[in-house]
């Protein structure tokens, strides 16, 4: 399995399925009973190795793309539909766990005549971490292509559910990490490559304030009480490039983002598949992986995402 699509696709399957159980749970309640290992039942009552919505929708677009051998904005969102409504790449069959933004996107996907592009909410309260969690395949597929062209997908991508520019500029920024480390770049290196982008790129955008602390900071420096983890896209982001930084091995940073507590899947998830690419699977407890849910469908499904693409 020592591909770097399995390195980041299963680490960031295992760092959502690590925090499913404590959803929700304080920071000041985590701290006094962490979480330490993989377990299972707690919020949602369900078994070791269940993984979310975050996994479930990344897996929704890595089989579009693996099946259109492209971005195919219509596909994806019927295959967005198919897991709402139908179970699709879920662990056992059925939807536990849905973000408030993603399940109105769907829903006017399915309701309504509208571009998948269209569907997601464009306020400023739209903002929640739903598309961030379920965009790293698009690093392996765009990484040969010119910025532009990136930025032009990712927004697409995105738009199928969260369509303001915070959430779209927070998907570049998890996505150019990812490739610049795809790439061999070092954690710091690759943020550092990645802040000439974005700020390049989104300087006239009023909405870069939000990103303040990830583009003109040193995140490492600042303190743990400083690091929010709400489902806010911005504190996921934050909370996940920090946790990256101040660790030394996927388990140490997949563990610290959870045990910030509330969203703990979701910065499980966008932990765990940059901590993924850093380290290796082979960096991951063998029980962690053995105890996922249809772990040899996920393998078939990153092999079939590989070979669709030119990496």
């Amino acid at each position: 399995m020592n591909s770097k699509i399995m390195n980041g696709i299963i680490g960031l399957c295992i760092g959502d399925a690590l925090g499913v159980p404590v959803e929700f749970r304080s920071r000041g309640a985590l701290s006094g009973h962490p979480v330490l290992d993989m377990i299972g039942y707690g919020t949602y009552n369900q078994p070791p190795g269940t993984w979310s919505d975050d996994s479930s929708l990344t897996f929704c677009l890595m089989d579009s793309i693996a099946e259109c051998k492209r971005i195919d904005l219509f596909d994806i969102a019927d295959k967005f539909k198919k897991w709402l409504w139908e179970g699709y790449w879920t662990p056992y069959g059925e939807v536990f766990d849905v973000g408030i933004a993603t399940k109105q996107a769907i829903d006017r996907l399915n309701h309504e005549l509208i571009r998948p592009d269209f569907a997601g909410g464009q306020d400023e309260y739209s903002n929640g971490n739903g598309s961030l969690m379920r965009i790293l395949p698009l690093a392996f597929l765009l990484r040969k292509s010119n910025v532009e062209e990136r930025i032009s997908a990712i927004t697409q991508v995105s738009s199928i559910t969260h369509r303001h520019m915070i959430s779209i500029i927070a998907c570049v920024i998890y996505t150019e990490v990812a490739i610049n480390l795809i790439d061999g770049l070092d954690l710091k290196t690759s943020i550092n490559e990645m802040k000439l982008v974005v700020n390049r790129h989104f300087s006239g955008h009023s909405e870069i304030v939000q990103f303040e602390r990830i583009l003109n900071e040193d995140l490492s420096d600042i303190k743990v009480n400083d690091i929010h983890s709400t489902g806010y896209v911005v504190h996921t982001l934050e909370a996940s490039l920090w946790s990256l930084l101040t660790s030394v091995s996927y388990k140490e940073a997949v563990l610290k983002s959870i045990n910030l507590g509330e969203d703990t899947d979701t910065t499980g998830a966008v932990t765990g598949g940059l901590a993924g690419l850093i380290y290796g699977i082979e960096s991951i407890p063998d029980e962690w992986v053995q105890q996922i849910a249809r772990i040899d469908e996920i393998v078939e499904l990153c092999r079939r995402f590989e070979n669709s693409i030119n990496i």
